[in-house]
């Protein structure tokens, strides 16, 4: 295992941390430091074209699709150095770490000529369609349903997702599908590229109890897409959604410990100033979160030193689970060292300080892009090769 990077990669570190550094006190200081993900939607639009200008917007990708041919470590170290410099969450995160692999994965060559350069470009920004009403976790239990326009040979779609991040500022969506009538669970679904911008789509955003309305409901109501626009095979989505889940569980949530760092600086500051640093309990609790921040640290870097340089291993599938846990605590910590300092609001909508904003946000982290529960199933299963959980409708 190895607890540090090459010097060539330090080097490259210095390049990014330079390059980063410069764009966060010069032409974009103004959303430096920004939170919410909807706030300043247009800047950050622009920071996003700024990013794919310079080749740093999806430096994991090949070269001839925009990116770097970055290796996994080089990826590491800039997500590290992004999170450092202050800069803004990734309003194009879902077509950078999402659809933009799964296209690469599994598109056809005229897929990627024609959306893997909007992507990397920051011109062209996608939202995820898998999530439904009163489906849970359960990501097969899909009702939104798609035929094909005999006519046209346009798909045709009917249904609703829900949790769409971002689907009211994105150009294109991608979505899971029921496809084939009577089919149940994983079998019969289809995955399609849909452009959000049409008749049939009708979007509805939803107030988080931050103020933010990151998330949405997505209604298709015979809404189209062309018939090039089916990724893989009909009746194949459910292969190609998982593929997707894979990215979004593995690479892409391996340098997220630098902007932890921010948030447990920030406890340990408010802790100094308000004076609860001097209460044992408190005490305890920050060095346990420091304890576990640096184990996810050396847990990234055990994944990088047993990877090829192409994907991680099924130890990676332990870290969603591992991070979700860490920071709902942290949240409940950031609460206790404020005492009734964290139940300040101020404005019309919370418009809070970070703290009690990173105890609102982290009660979904043990929910979102997987339950606890399931991130479990996921690693017993997949990982350690332990027989599957009885299904339902498998």
């Amino acid at each position: 295992m190895r607890l540090g990077f090459s010097a060539g990669d330090e080097a490259f570190r210095a390049e990014a941390a330079d390059w980063l550094a410069d764009q966060m006190s010069g032409e974009f200081r103004d959303i430096k430091d920004v939170l919410g993900l909807t706030v300043m939607a247009e800047r950050r639009k622009e920071w996003e074209q700024q990013l794919g200008r310079h080749r740093w917007s999806c430096i994991g990708w090949p070269s001839k699709w925009g990116g770097r041919d970055a290796t996994l470590e080089q990826q590491v170290i800039f997500a590290e150095e992004y999170a450092r410099s202050g800069a803004p969450g990734r309003v194009g995160h879902m077509g950078i770490e999402l659809a933009g692999p799964t296209i690469l994965a599994f598109g056809t060559e005229e897929q990627k000529a024609r959306f893997l350069p909007g992507i990397a470009s920051g011109e062209v920004l996608w939202c995820q369609g898998y999530s439904e009403p009163n489906a849970g976790s359960d990501l097969a239990s899909v009702r939104t349903r798609a035929r094909v326009d005999e006519a046209t040979g346009e798909w045709v779609v009917d249904g609703q997702k829900i949790w769409t991040s971002l689907a009211q500022i994105c150009d294109w969506i991608f979505v899971v599908t029921r496809s084939e009538e009577g089919s149940k669970g994983p079998k019969g679904l289809t995955f399609l590229l849909m452009p959000i911008d049409q008749p049939g789509i009708t979007i509805r955003p939803i107030r988080q109890i931050n103020g933010d309305a990151e998330f949405n409901e997505t209604f298709f109501d015979g809404a189209r897409t062309a018939a090039e626009n089916l990724v893989s095979t009909p009746g194949n989505g459910w292969q190609v959604a998982m593929g997707l889940l894979a990215f979004e569980r593995g690479v892409s949530t391996l340098g997220q410990q630098m902007g932890f760092r921010h948030e447990l600086d920030a406890i340990i500051a408010a802790a100094k100033a308000n004076g609860s640093a001097s209460n044992p309990l408190i005490r305890q609790r920050i060095a346990k979160a420091e304890i576990g921040l640096r184990l996810m640290r050396y847990g990234a870097l055990r994944v990088l030193s047993n990877t090829d340089h192409a994907r991680p291993d099924g130890a990676a599938l332990t870290y969603k689970l591992q991070w979700a846990t860490w920071r709902r605590n942290l949240g409940e910590l950031a609460m206790d060292v404020l005492g009734q300092a964290g139940e300040v609001t101020a404005g019309p909508d919370y418009d809070f300080p970070m703290l009690p904003s990173l105890f609102l946000s982290s009660r979904a982290d043990t929910i979102y892009g997987g339950t606890n529960q399931i991130q479990r199933n996921i690693v017993a299963e997949r990982a350690l090769g332990l027989p599957r959980e009885p299904r339902g409708n498998a």
